[in-house]
């Protein structure tokens, strides 16, 4: 349940964005003009142990690029203190409004009264997108995503980006603008893409400058895929795609005991769906068939580097 169906048709801005002295991003980092990027994205880091131990083994084998971090999950000191030791790792935070499994919850970060818009009548963050959208006040939004990226920072985290858990933040206009805003606060990139958008998407602020957007696409895997297909779908995914920056969003863990409990209700997202994305990013399939479609695997720090410094 990290990333809903609702986030990956949100993502798709309402522009294009001009090249800013008519280069792509591929050839703003010094690639061919038709090149593809990828970044391979890892969510949900610091959900929880089986989550970070599945990141932090991709991160080392590099199967994946770049990570975004849950910080008011439980698990977030275990990641804490691997980032202090892997300073190059790609990490963005996973700026997160909801604690959404039924049986493993957490509360927010900043010190929200019981009453608070932010807190579901036991205390935690709300567990579905929809009661924030009816219930959450946008000085208490933007208190929390302050505090989330103020603890990773205190914590030694230097953020490529930020990106929203759920789509929460994308389901709004006044979400959508204060995620915009957490960014240029901190002066973060956010997480946007330049895909021509549809009815859902909230639009863009008209000051909004576009050349800060280096995504093109967002992509991942959608409900009701077996197992055995896991593979051919990803291939059918990406094989198509024209040249252009991508980023591919997985959800990893071990399947274990741990994230059995917690997603025990939840199949989408939830444990096997987590191991099948880990079989996939690790598996030399994959990789060869990405080598062989010709893609540039790279990160968010990567991508910082093909934005202007006029636009930042």
């Amino acid at each position: 349940m990290a990333v809903s169906l609702v986030f990956a048709s949100a993502l798709c801005v309402a522009q294009t964005a001009p090249n800013p002295n008519g280069k792509t991003v591929a050839e703003r980092l010094g690639y061919p003009a038709n090149s593809r990027l990828l970044v391979i994205h890892a969510d949900d880091f610091g959900m929880m142990h089986t989550v970070n131990h599945a990141i932090e083994d991709a991160f080392q084998h590099h199967w994946v690029t770049s990570a975004s971090i849950m910080v008011p999950c439980p698990w977030f000191p275990e990641v804490a203190a691997w980032a202090k030791s892997h300073p190059n790792a790609d990490l963005g935070i996973h700026l997160t409004l909801n604690a959404d499994w039924t049986s493993y919850r957490w509360g927010p970060v900043s010190p929200q009264p019981m009453n608070s818009s932010l807190r579901d009548p036991d205390g935690y963050l709300p567990l579905l997108t929809e009661y924030v959208d009816q219930h959450a006040k946008m000085s208490d939004v933007e208190t929390e995503l302050r505090a989330q990226v103020d603890k990773a920072e205190a914590a030694g985290i230097h953020p490529s980006h930020l990106d929203s858990h759920m789509g929460t933040l994308f389901s709004t206009q006044p979400l959508f603008q204060t995620y915009l805003e957490t960014g240029r606060h901190y002066h973060i990139p956010v997480l946007l893409t330049r895909e021509p958008s549809d009815a859902m998407n909230p639009p863009l602020p008209a000051e909004f400058n576009l050349k800060t957007v280096p995504i093109d696409k967002v992509l991942q895997m959608t409900h009701n895929v077996g197992k055995d297909q896991w593979l051919a779908t990803y291939e059918k995914m990406l094989a198509p795609l024209p040249p252009g920056t991508y980023e591919l969003i997985v959800h990893l863990a071990y399947d274990d005991a741990e994230i059995r409990a917690a997603t025990f209700n939840h199949p989408d997202w939830g444990a096997q769906w987590r191991q099948n994305d880990l079989n996939l990013v690790s598996s030399p399939e994959f990789r060869k068939f990405l080598k062989d479609q010709k893609f540039i695997l790279v990160s968010w720090a990567d991508l910082d580097r093909s934005i202007p410094p006029s636009a930042k």
